[in-house]
């Protein structure tokens, strides 16, 4: 157990480090059922294993790009136009806004004794100096910022790299690391690989289908609403859901600027529509979608995911999830060892001989 604990401390203390990989383990995890069906149907069949595999993976890295590309190119090019059509409108849009605002806070002023009024003034006066302030601060710090996330961005750089060796090996490294322990410890060692890659992958399938009912809750919300590229923005708003914290902000944002410039009367119907997803979504779909998959009951995953909350922040309710389950799984592992059972919780298991 405090091998377990200094383990899954190393890796929060280096988690910035490991995020690029862990994404590109999760990708492989996605893409590796279509490289090996991929590397079984392509002719010539039963030859040169190796080429047809590294054959394979080049195919899906190929339709890997195209569908990011595609869909890259419906975001950008709905984001543009409602860039240029923003900006185009963007003196009418502040200069309205400004003159409402002001009048809104005259009316309310003038109602205020003379002496309150000339504080509330005064105060204005130094809140905006303050905003000033920290909206430089803001700018110095994300410059100081870039140094120590370069190892970050380093990391990205390599994912295609990793990715492809992760796709082309898979097999021969886990043989590798199976070859490092004894044979009676390689057993084990195999069957806990397998119970982690199960409850992540259930984990991953969780998280797919959470995207997708975000995805289409934000379609048909544009769509009642009328809001011009509805399909792009709810794709947009299912893969954000993958981002932790910052994604469903990010693709509220751009839902808010493109119906800001092609749609200005529904700005905040657009704003209510996404608060309204993320409210069901942490209240409602995250409990119960991942008690479901992970297998832990909603009461249960609920307590977890504020005691992640509370221990490490948006990498605890990332993670304390799967890990939960799978340390549970671990321990029906061992238990069932311990007490030389042969029937384990989860299938694909070496029974002991």
């Amino acid at each position: 157990m405090l091998g377990v604990i200094a383990f899954i401390w190393v890796i929060y203390l280096v988690r910035g480090f490991l995020l690029p990989f862990a994404i590109g383990l999760v990708l492989a995890y996605l893409l590796m059922p279509l490289v090996r069906w991929l590397e079984k149907h392509l002719p010539p069949r039963k030859k040169w294993p190796g080429f047809r595999r590294v054959f394979a993976v080049v195919l899906v890295f190929i339709l890997l790009i195209c569908l990011v590309g595609g869909f890259l190119y419906l975001l950008v090019s709905a984001v543009i136009n409602a860039t240029v059509t923003l900006i185009d409108n963007t003196p009418l849009f502040i200069s309205d806004a400004l003159d409402r605002v002001q009048q809104w806070l005259d009316g309310i002023i003038s109602t205020l004794p003379p002496d309150m009024q000339q504080d509330i003034r005064d105060a204005f006066s130094s809140g905006g100096m303050s905003i000033g302030t920290t909206v430089r601060d803001a700018l110095l710090g994300s410059f100081t910022a870039i140094p120590a996330a370069f190892s970050v961005i380093l990391g990205f750089a390599v994912l295609p790299f990793f990715l492809f060796y992760i796709l082309k090996d898979s097999e021969r490294l886990k043989k590798d690391l199976n070859s490092a322990f004894a044979p009676n410890a390689a057993r084990h060692a195999r069957n806990v690989g397998r119970i982690i890659e199960q409850v992540l992958g259930r984990y991953i399938k969780s998280q797919l289908l959470l995207g997708l009912v975000v995805g289409i809750f934000s379609y048909l919300g544009l769509l009642l609403l009328g809001v011009p590229y509805a399909v792009a923005l709810a794709i947009l708003a299912g893969v954000c859901e993958m981002i932790p914290t910052l994604g469903p902000w990010i693709s509220g944002a751009v839902a808010v600027v493109v119906s800001l410039a092609v749609a200005p009367d529904k700005v905040l119907w657009v704003a209510l529509l996404y608060l309204v997803i993320q409210l069901l979504e942490n209240s409602l779909l995250v409990p119960k979608i991942q008690s479901s998959f992970l297998r832990i009951h909603p009461a249960i995953m609920i307590v977890l995911l504020v005691f992640g909350a509370y221990i490490a922040g948006i990498w605890g309710i990332i993670f304390i999830g799967p890990l939960a389950a799978t340390l549970v799984e671990i321990y029906k592992y061992l238990h069932d060892c311990y007490t030389c059972q042969q029937e384990f919780h989860l299938p694909n298991l070496e029974r002991p001989p």
